[in-house]
């Protein structure tokens, strides 16, 4: 395969790419590295995959229409794994234009290039987030999810509205993937669990939200990308009428941890105690996240396995091995 992975030095984009090189496809990463968080950090990403036979990297912002549809008409792209986007909930609530041009003029590009281009699969990066005010759990992906309760989730859910639009007009065959609470190595420095490693090593207080009665359907990276790699070479099947089709997929541990817990985990993992500050609910947040993972599993034969103790683990290796600490 010759596949696009957009985001390629992010958390998942990483990842991604790393699995999908070494499984010896041809993959082109784009990114705009911009300063969400860390650059050093992205740059360090890149910097792992710079031996990795098989993989090409450009800086390029997927906003950049003209650029984007340059790069699909030289390449003709097999796959397209859109992961690229502006992340965080919390962020949205103050900076929503930034939302505006990565996550709805951007994917709008990119469809706009598949349309012209079109690959055999695109799957992109949707959240758990666009489950709102739904209170009914596990989270089914044929739930209402009408009320978000931020504006990240908003043009995540329009994410997949446009995506069925030109699955419908065009005959694209697409996968939109609802993330939930992904973790591990090299993940995203605005990430609880990256956060607390950082508070408790250096001696500070933890933030806990809703004094701590929050659980989160926790998703250990190796079981996003094991989803990935195997959803790609199976695109969803449009009914007999249709000549494209948008399919959604949980991809969560389907197990959700009481937050209190996870940083029990994280406790044991660092051998140090955390400075626990207990906080009120935040803005645009939701109390519990549980993925029901049955439409994965019957379609690719898999769903996340990882138990959040030895994921935990693994990112505490990584963290101090990075960070000399």
């Amino acid at each position: 395969m010759t596949v696009l992975v957009t985001g390629a030095a992010g958390f998942i984009g990483y990842h991604t790419v790393k699995r999908l090189s070494l499984e010896g496809h041809t993959v082109i990463g784009i990114d705009n590295l911009n300063d969400y968080y860390s650059v050093a950090l992205k740059q360090a990403r890149l910097n792992e995959l710079t031996d990795v036979k098989g993989f090409r990297f450009q800086t390029m912002d997927i906003v950049d229409k003209p650029a984007l549809m340059a790069l699909f008409e030289e390449e003709g792209f097999s796959e397209v794994i859109h992961l690229a986007a502006q992340a965080g909930v919390r962020y949205s609530l103050d900076n929503p234009d930034v939302y505006g041009q990565s996550n709805l003029v951007g994917f709008l590009n990119v469809l706009e290039a598949c349309r012209h281009y079109p690959p055999a699969h695109l799957i992109y990066a949707s959240s758990s987030s666009v489950y709102g005010a739904n209170s009914n759990l596990p989270y089914r992906v044929d739930d209402a999810v009408e009320l978000p309760v931020s504006l990240y989730a908003a043009t995540k859910r329009a994410n997949e509205l446009l995506a069925a639009s030109y699955c419908h007009l065009y005959g694209l065959k697409a996968s939109g993937l609802r993330f939930f609470t992904v973790y591990g190595p090299w993940g995203r420095p605005d990430m609880a669990l990256f956060k607390f490693t950082e508070a408790i090593l250096g001696g500070l207080p933890v933030d806990i939200y809703n004094h701590g009665q929050m659980a989160r359907d926790f998703t250990y990276i190796d079981d996003i990308v094991e989803s990935i790699a195997r959803l790609c070479p199976k695109p969803p099947l449009p009914a007999k009428d249709a000549a494209g089709v948008n399919r959604i997929f949980n991809i969560g541990r389907g197990s959700p941890v009481a937050l209190l817990n996870f940083v029990d985990c994280l406790e044991r993992a660092l051998g140090s105690k955390a400075q626990r500050n207990f906080l009120p609910m935040q803005a645009g947040d939701v109390v519990k996240t549980w993925a029901d993972v049955s439409a994965l599993a019957e379609w690719i034969g898999f769903s996340p396995q990882v138990e959040v103790e030895a994921g935990v683990g693994e990112f505490v290796r990584w963290y101090r091995q990075f960070y000399q600490v």
